[in-house]
């Protein structure tokens, strides 16, 4: 379950709007704290002087290898408690209690197996003074005991697009872009994100130290913009927050690359499959508000400067989830439970800065597995009732009709499939050859068309003489003769015997009701040892396939009497 909260901040107020399900809604109004604002500040300033340098942005000039008057480590640990505390007091008014006791609610509601990840919060703020707060930290559960966690991701307030991303089939794609490399490090981020490759294919690009690269900026684009689509883009190096153009993103010395200029590749990669980007830099807001706005699902930014070996710990934790299959939120918090528990005393406040921006229509990305073990598994059951489904028709496939049904079905639409594609065999010369005895034929030799049962059997005689000419091995008379007529059977009789004679097999019409035959050719035209009698009154357009091994119990249909001739 999910619920959105919309912050306003207007002079002293700041107005909070929680919505889920259909229009359901809560409000309320609660005065800003100033000392907020001065909180803040306060640990801004020591979060930058401890840190001093080697930070993901543009490198400044000057203060290298100057000394702190001052313990800097102290003032942010200290910092840090002030203002979460006041962060978490003015959390606490009284005029939230609704909100917070609607949120709490549906925290301890349901099962254990249902929403086992908890209750998300899509968070949006009006102010870069509100996005720049530690949401992240609200423990909302804590006052009232719930126990599934409530966890907050970020969405922007402007949304110009939808999340309708294309879900790419097979192995996971990885683009990794390694922006301006001066005084940072990326040999942790490359190793960090070549361990995916055991679960993904990866693609590096990007600058590197003394390679003359003059068309960076085009191979950046036609890579983001790749044919075969990308899952996930990452990019390290140093960035920093622009109004208008979307977030800067440097690439080499003194040469940059803006989200503006790059965005239609970005929509071409987002329409091929890309749902995920994540950017290992400083002072991502700008970037997060306008890769979401393109349509993206989902960004993972640093809200402030983060320095370089933080960047790469907190890498190293997030790939190590996302190497389990679990989705990008629950790797992000992962990674930030780390540095908060086990590097809280080298990296101070550093579990504050990562932030995870979702599209509220968009569900979370996760990495599948690939293989044949993943196809078996999406061709099984997945619910209950697929379960007994999928039981019930295995049982009706063993009844013997049930099996002749699907046969039938499979045949006719390999049938239409074949002839579709064009996949029947062509020959040079025809196996079968096709005389019919039409209207002009029969008028030629004197015959009245129209009275034509009993047919002329010696105008048949005739056709059988003609038949041999062509020296064929199996010839196939498609009409009933089980009334002898006077005189004419004679010259039909002898035009069978010499067939015969000359080895070719001869099969007549018959008819055939309930399994039994009924009429077949009369003795004063043919033996029933010298010729084969298939009965004609099949079914239209129906086969019938007999068991391996076995012939037809009492008659056999016409045309298959040929096919086996």
């Amino acid at each position: 379950m999910h619920f959105s909260l919309d912050l306003q901040h207007i002079e002293q107020t700041c107005s909070f709007k929680l919505s889920w399900g259909r229009e359901l809604r809560l409000t309320a109004k609660l005065p800003y704290s100033a000392a907020l604002t001065t909180r803040y500040q306060t640990w801004q300033e020591a979060y930058l002087k401890f840190y001093t340098s080697g930070f993901r942005a543009r490198v400044e000039q000057g203060g290298a290898g100057v000394l702190p008057a001052v313990d800097w480590r102290t003032r942010l640990v200290q910092a840090e408690a002030a203002l979460l505390s006041e962060f978490h007091f003015w959390l606490s008014s009284a005029e939230l209690l609704p909100i917070r006791s609607e949120i709490a609610k549906a925290a301890a509601g349901g099962t254990p197996e249902s929403d086992a990840a908890g209750v998300d919060i899509l968070l949006t703020c009006d102010s870069t003074l509100l996005e720049r707060l530690p949401w992240e930290t609200w423990e909302l559960g804590t006052e009232f005991g719930t126990t599934k966690p409530i966890r907050f991701a970020r969405s922007p307030s402007n949304l110009r697009a939808e999340a309708m991303p294309r879900k790419r089939r097979g192995r996971l794609r990885i683009l990794a872009i390694l922006g301006d490399e001066t005084g940072l490090d990326f040999k942790a981020d490359r190793e960090a994100v070549q361990s995916l490759s055991s679960i993904a294919d990866i693609t590096f690009v990007g600058w590197q130290w003394g390679q003359e690269q003059p068309d960076l900026k085009g191979k950046i684009c036609r890579a983001i913009a790749d044919e075969q689509g990308w899952d996930i883009l990452f990019f390290a190096g140093h960035s920093n927050e622009t109004t208008l153009t979307g977030g800067e993103l440097v690439i080499a010395p003194n040469e940059s690359l803006f989200v503006q200029e790059i965005a239609r590749h970005l929509t071409i990669a987002k329409d091929k499959g890309l749902q995920f980007a994540i950017f290992n830099s400083c002072n991502g807001l700008s970037l997060a508000h306008a890769l979401i706005a393109l349509g993206l699902s989902q960004v993972a930014i640093m809200r402030e400067p983060i320095h370089n070996r933080v960047a790469q710990e907190f890498l190293i934790g997030f790939v190590k989830r996302l190497a389990e299959y679990t989705d990008v939120h629950t790797a992000l918090l992962a990674a930030c439970r780390s540095l908060k528990l086990d590097k809280h005393l080298t990296y101070p406040s550093a579990y504050l800065i990562p932030s995870l921006f979702r599209h509220a229509d968009a569900a979370l990305f996760k990495p599948e597995p690939f293989g044949w073990r993943q196809v078996v598994k999406q061709l099984l059951p997945q619910t209950r009732t697929e379960t007994i489904a999928l039981a019930a028709l295995t049982v009706l496939s063993l009844l013997p009709p049930v099996q002749d049904l699907l046969m039938e079905m499979r045949l006719w639409s390999q049938a239409v499939y074949r002839q579709t594609t064009h996949q029947l065999t062509k020959l040079d010369q025809p196996p079968v050859l096709l005389v019919s005895i039409d209207k002009d034929s029969l008028q030629g030799e004197g015959i009245d068309a129209r009275k034509i049962s009993p047919i002329d059997r010696a105008y048949l005689a005739k056709l059988l003489d003609k038949a041999q000419t062509l020296h064929p091995k199996v010839i196939g008379i498609d009409y009933v003769l089980s009334n002898p007529t006077r005189g004419d059977d004679q010259v039909l009789k002898q035009a069978v015997q010499q067939a015969v004679a000359q080895n070719t097999w001869l099969v007549f019409g018959s008819q055939e009701q309930n399994g039994q035959e009924l009429d077949r050719v009369t003795a004063t035209i043919a033996s029933p040892n010298q010729v084969l009698n298939g009965y004609v009154t099949a079914t239209p357009n129906y086969v019938e396939l007999l068991p391996t091994g076995r012939l037809c119990q009492t008659a056999c249909p016409f045309a298959y009497l040929l096919a086996l001739a």
